[in-house]
């Protein structure tokens, strides 16, 4: 028997998709926005943030694989972002990438350093927002890689 299925027909893109997309925007514009200030503008934009001077002195302790891991995180989950508004397959593995950066840097304050008593019991839920928030863009963009919008 043959498949008659028309293999090249392509999917209508859902109206969600583009809101998650431009959520995704705002979303993880914010994060590249502190990641670019923190390099650019150092000590005054942490402090103009409402870091301490000790909160100040440990992110500047960070080894540079947390830097690495914390770049990951965020320009991973932009270019995610960027990938599903061209509706591309590749949207899910990047977002991936984006959690193992964050997760290594979760290694690094939760466990590795003094990082939460330093930065003070408000990181556990800034870092518990921002798992749901990567989390989130995992499972969405997978389910529209089966749904075969993304391509």
């Amino acid at each position: 028997m043959t498949d008659t299925t028309d293999k090249t027909a392509t999917v209508r893109t859902p109206w969600h998709l583009w809101l998650v997309a431009v959520m995704g925007v705002l979303w993880n514009g914010f994060g590249a926005y502190d990641y670019t200030m923190s390099k650019l503008q150092g000590d005054a934009y942490l402090k103009a943030s409402g870091m301490t001077e000790p909160q100040i002195g440990y992110f500047h302790a960070m080894p540079a694989w947390v830097t690495v891991c914390w770049a990951l995180g965020v320009w991973g989950a932009i270019v995610g972002t960027v990938l599903l508004f061209t509706r591309s397959s590749w949207a899910a593995p990047v977002f991936w990438a984006s959690l193992a950066g964050l997760v290594g840097s979760l290694v690094h304050t939760h466990l590795l350093s003094n990082g939460r008593e330093i930065m003070g019991q408000q990181v556990l839920i800034l870092n518990g927002v921002i798992l749901a928030g990567c989390l989130f863009f995992i499972w969405y963009s997978a389910r529209m890689a089966k749904a075969g919008v993304l391509r």
